[in-house]
């Protein structure tokens, strides 16, 4: 059994929460090939990303409060259990329209996957010391988005698109193994208390009435639809206007998260020095650099493929030095309802994410301008809500203080 404060534990963690970066980034590559296989049009195959997203949203609703009172392992089983039989469904799809049902079921299983290491984290720490965790699970979840789309696109040219998915169900299974022998359970009493919607929906809203919390989950949710912009619109634009071939994109979209790299490592020593918000301050005007930058890019006429990636190598350094600071400082005032926080931050980061991704879906043709313009427009959102938000924020520091 894995013990806290180990390794083993964090590299568990951080394998549970890169489900949603290899579930989604592995198949990038090969989203123009199902498109043409199935006969799909480019905002049809937007779906299978846009429709995970709300799954994963309406998964996050119900997992994180019904752990709360019955324990995070026994709810993580079934949600895991729930994934790989989506995953095996996806990989035999015949159609767009069973791919996109395929691809919500999957997130409604691979949505326990992500909220649940977070509560776990909660469980266990607080403060500067779980954004350090969230850090470091970080740091390990962003090797995803830099191997997920290589091995996607090795895949895609070896073996065609349906190969991801079978290899996404054999990661899935691997992971219900371990975690039915290994994963100790964080939650100490268990509730005997029947569920109920009205119980949930109380603690919902206690959560927000907290100005704090909310301040908080808009951090996390401009900075991640910025993220998921990207992802979806990345594929139609660096093959579909610049000529990138499927393992040439994956080659540029690795490159871009190789940021994600260096801000979760950056991130898990500093937090410990300047603490949760000057990092979630440093991290966002980040997201806001990198926006502005892709803007300028594209404004200026520099060489298109290099400058949006730089871009974007400078969003997710930004990204991975905000975003899990500001989940820790979302959860911490809240202990007793860390898998219902979870929740409801990542209902808000899905939710805006599938929007955002929708949206850049139908707007993009011969340019990159909507791309360049969505992402920009949630790095300063991100700022801003940091920099009008700190009253709000310092007042919940003093009242734990």
């Amino acid at each position: 059994m894995l013990r806290p404060n180990t390794i083993g534990l964090t590299a568990l963690l951080g394998l549970l929460t890169a489900f949603g970066p290899v579930a989604t980034d592995m198949y990038v590559p090969s989203m123009p090939d199902i498109g043409r296989l199935l006969g799909a049009s480019t905002s049809d195959v937007q779906l299978t990303l846009s429709c995970y997203l709300v799954g994963i949203a309406i998964g996050q609703v119900i997992y994180g409060p019904i752990s709360d009172r019955r324990g995070r392992k026994p709810v993580l089983l079934v949600a895991l259990a729930l994934f790989c039989l989506a995953s095996a469904l996806c990989a035999v799809a015949p159609n767009i329209e069973t791919l996109i049902v395929a691809r919500t079921l999957q997130a409604l299983g691979g949505s326990g996957a992500i909220v649940l290491p977070r509560a776990i984290v909660r469980d266990l720490y607080s403060g500067e010391r779980a954004g350090r965790e969230l850090s470091r699970i970080g740091a390990i979840m962003s090797v995803a988005p830099v191997a997920a789309p290589l091995a996607g696109g090795i895949l895609q040219l070896a073996f065609g698109w349906r190969a991801n998915f079978f290899a996404i169900l054999g990661i899935g299974v691997l992971a219900s193994i371990i975690v039915w022998r290994a994963m100790p359970e964080t939650v100490p009493h268990c509730s005997q208390q029947p569920m109920s919607v009205i119980r949930i929906v109380r603690g919902y809203r206690t959560l927000a009435e907290n100005r704090a919390f909310l301040a908080h989950l808009g951090i996390v949710a401009c900075s991640y639809a910025g993220l998921f912009a990207w992802i979806s619109g990345s594929p139609f634009v660096l093959q579909g206007l610049y000529g990138l071939s499927a393992f040439g994109f994956a080659l540029a979209f690795a490159a871009a998260c190789l940021g994600s790299l260096a801000g979760a490592a950056l991130a898990a020593s500093l937090v410990m020095r300047i603490g949760l918000d000057l990092t979630i301050g440093l991290g966002t005007l980040a997201l806001a650099v990198g926006g502005f930058a892709m803007v300028a890019s594209l404004a200026l006429g520099l060489a298109p493929v290099a400058s949006l990636v730089l871009s974007m190598v400078i969003y997710h350094w930004g990204l991975m030095l905000a975003m899990p600071q500001a989940i820790a400082g979302g959860m911490t005032p809240f202990p007793d309802r860390a898998g219902a926080a979870s929740s409801l931050i990542g209902v808000s980061q899905q939710t805006s994410a599938a929007v955002l991704g929708a949206i850049v879906g139908h707007a993009l043709g011969q340019t990159a301008w909507p791309l360049a313009i969505a992402i920009a427009v949630m790095g300063f959102g991100a700022l801003a809500l940091w920099a009008t938000s700190r009253y709000a924020r310092m007042q919940a520091v003093l009242a734990r203080g």
